[in-house]
Order: C-alpha cells, then structure tokens, then sequence
C-alpha cells in the first residue's frame, strides 16, 4: 500500500495529547497544556532547529480547539495573504493565524500582523528555525505571552514516535506489517533528534526492505544504507549552523576532543568545508596563540589540504587538526592586549609620539628633531638598549599580560626581565 503523502505528513499529531516529545512545553503538567484544554490559545512564537516539531505543535493546538485556523508559510505568503486572512478571522471574530518561517517576514509585514493582535482577531503562531529575539520585531514578542524553544527528540521520544509510525494502521505504516527488531530503532533514533527525518528514514528503510509471505522483514544492512546515504545537512543561515560553529570552537577552547570531533561531524555532514576552515584558523590565534605558535603555523598548511583532498579525505587532516588544537595549551593574551590598547585609543589616549620614533624619510626632519636620540638595538649588546617607545604619559601601561603556559612561558620570562630592566633603568633616571 503506497500513500501520496510522505509519512512524516500523515503522522502529525491531530490533538496536543498525541505530541511526542516537548514535555516541558506542552506536557500535561505544563501551563500551556492547561491553558489550551480549557479552550485559551496564547499568541506564541516557536522556535527550534528543523524537525522539532514546531508545525505539528501548532496543528495539534488547532486540532485541540474550535477556533478557525489558517496557516500560512512566509518564503512564499505576503502582506495580502495576511490581510485577506484576518478580513476573514473578522466574520469569526476569533482565529489562529500560523505563520512558518515567521523570521522571513520583513518588518512592514510583520507589522501588519499588530492590530489584528491587538484586537484579539486573530491568535499568533509564529515558528522560526532562527532566535526570534533576533529575527521577529519587538512589537511582535511583546504580544506573544509565550515564546518556547523547542528541542531536538531524545532516544526514547524518538523511539516512541517510531513504534507509533508502525502501529498505525490508518495513518502510519501498521498495515504492511513490518518486521523490526527494536535495536533498529534505536539505530535511527541515535542517528538524529528530529522526527521528520526520523519519519523518512524509517519509511525508505521500509520501502527498502524484502517482502516475504509474513511481512516486510528489516535488516540491520538496510537501515545502515539507508542512513548512510540519506546526506544530512543543515540551513547555512539558521541559528543551528552558527551555534554547531560556536560549540565547536567552544569545545576545543575548553579543551574537550571528543565535544569537538563530535560538532565537528556535525559540521561536515552539514557540508560546509569552507566555514570549518575558517573557524579552524580564527581558534588557532584567538585560543591557541602564544602557547603554541608552532601549531597555529601548521593550521593553514592543514586547511590548504583540506581544499585540496575534498571529502571525505578531508576528514582526516580535519580530525588530526581538530584533536591538536584542542589538547594543546592556550593562550589568549595577545589578542586581549592589543583589545585592550584599541579601547585606550578609542577613548582618546593619542599623546605625543616621542621624538626620537618619528620618520626621519623626509628633508627637514631633521630640523624637527624627528629621530635625533633614537637608538638602534642592533649596535647594542643582545639587541636591547634602553629608551622610552610609549607616549610620557602612558609610558607605565601594561598592555600585553603573558601567561604561564606552554611556550609562551618562554615569552613571559623575556617580557618580565625587560619590564624589569626598564624599571631600572627609569629609576636611573629620576
């Protein structure tokens, strides 16, 4: 028996009871579940990665109450589609309104959405992959009483959503009786937290399998080809790209290799070979710097592999590249110094550059002074000699605060034993 609806489509729960998953939401202890029980629909923005579950929630809400509601999706609905929808909820006096993809409206139709809201016309649905404090107008979260973030599907949850799936003989795959060993589920439930693409798998793997006279018999070589070859990937403009880009240096800035590999799969199942580079060499002079110049100088040879292999091979320089930066000492003290000097000369710290650093490559440089006491450090013993190189009055700032680790204690004992003979020298002087 083959249906024209994908089975992710037919399974959406019809009632807020069938929601599986999202217990902190829409459980039957929540506020929200109370609310929606007695007939009161708050206006709210969902938001979450693909696949949580946003949409099925709000058609589940729909299905829980006796309001009219429409649904629209905003890639390809516009400000007509709005105000034809509530010139509509106005006969009704009361509706909801769901609008996927909410964060693809701009701010004018956005805004057209506010005094429908305001006059209680219509109820707001809004769902968003993106961080609605980013992407959807303040006027618009102010007159969304919730905003719930909803999570990818645990094991058990997602487990659950796929005994469903089998057992429904109306909706789901119950009719073709489908023979499969609980420890497959488990497989396409450790694969992904998002039940739509748990849903697909599981009807390609069905699909997929031998029909004998007892039913459609699932083996553990099928469900492993149909995972393998189903080539995940993720929008490259969401929040979950830029937060799996964060976790990722996050993870090896704290210098956890496993945490690190793992987003880094993440990443490359996304595709994006060229944002993982990226990172990979903004970490090694943000986090790694000083403690360990060495390999920040082997990371680009690294990534010009990468470009060159391609995946999969890419993988491998990735890997290797990945677990050094991690184990490795860190240090951000570079950086943070010279932020800390940009900030000084933000608030107008510009004094005087003493004479003897001003150019002398122009005719009467010299007639200025420019240059006349400057000291070469090379015709000096170690190359050092002693003279003043900040302005007079900032000639004390610590700018650079070296830290004890790796090579940069190397760094440390050389900066701390100048700071040390230019103190000795200034008391000279005094």
């Amino acid at each position: 028996m083959l249906f024209q609806e994908p089975l992710a489509y037919r399974m959406r729960p019809e009632k807020i009871e069938e929601v599986v998953g999202q217990d902190e939401i829409i459980g039957q202890d929540t506020p929200l579940y109370k609310m929606i029980q007695k007939g009161h629909v708050p206006s709210m923005l969902l938001y979450g990665e693909p696949g949580t579950g946003k949409t099925s929630l709000a058609f589940a809400i729909s299905g829980s109450t006796n309001k009219e509601f429409f649904a629209i999706n905003a890639t390809t609905a516009g400000k007509k589609d709005v105000e034809r929808i509530i010139s509509e909820a106005r006969m009704t006096n009361e509706a909801i309104l769901f609008i996927d993809e909410i964060h693809r409206f701009n701010k004018s139709q956005q805004d057209s959405l506010l005094k429908a809201l305001e006059e209680g016309v219509i109820t707001l649905i809004g769902a968003t992959t993106e961080n609605p404090f980013h992407s959807v107008n303040n006027a618009i979260r102010s007159r969304c009483g919730q905003i719930k973030q909803l999570k990818p599907l645990n094991k058990e949850s997602t487990i659950n959503l796929l005994k469903r799936a089998l057992n429904d003989e109306e909706k789901g795959l119950g009719e073709l009786n489908v023979i499969m060993d609980d420890s497959l589920l488990e497989i396409i439930a450790e694969t992904t937290g998002d039940g739509r693409t748990a849903l697909s798998l599981l009807e390609d793997i069905v699909y997929a399998s031998d029909e004998t006279e007892d039913g459609i018999h699932v083996t553990t070589n099928t469900v492993e080809y149909c995972i393998k070859n189903k080539g995940f990937t993720h929008d490259k403009k969401g929040d979950i790209y830029y937060n799996l880009l964060s976790s990722f240096q996050k993870s090896i800035r704290g210098s956890d290799a496993d945490a690190a590999l793992y987003y880094l799969a993440r990443l490359i199942e996304g595709g994006d070979l060229e944002a993982i580079s990226r990172r990979l060499l903004v970490i090694a002079y943000e986090d790694i710097g000083l403690a360990n110049p060495q390999l920040c100088a082997r990371v680009l040879p690294a990534i010009q592999s990468v470009e060159r292999l391609g995946l999969p091979e890419a993988r491998i320089p990735l890997s290797v590249i990945t677990v050094e930066l991690s184990l490795s000492p860190k240090s951000n003290s570079a950086y943070k110094g010279l932020d800390k000097a940009i900030k000084h000369v933000q608030k107008g710290v510009t004094d005087e550059i003493p004479a003897h650093l001003k150019d002398t490559h122009y005719q009467g440089a010299k007639s200025l002074g420019h240059g006349e006491e400057y000291k070469y450090p090379h015709n000096y013993p170690n190359s050092w000699i002693y003279q003043e190189y900040l302005p007079e009055s900032i000639n004390s700032m610590s700018y650079y605060q070296p830290k004890d680790l790796g090579e940069e204690k190397r760094y440390k004992q050389v900066y701390d034993k100048l700071k040390q003979l230019k103190q000795a020298e200034r008391k000279k002087n005094l």
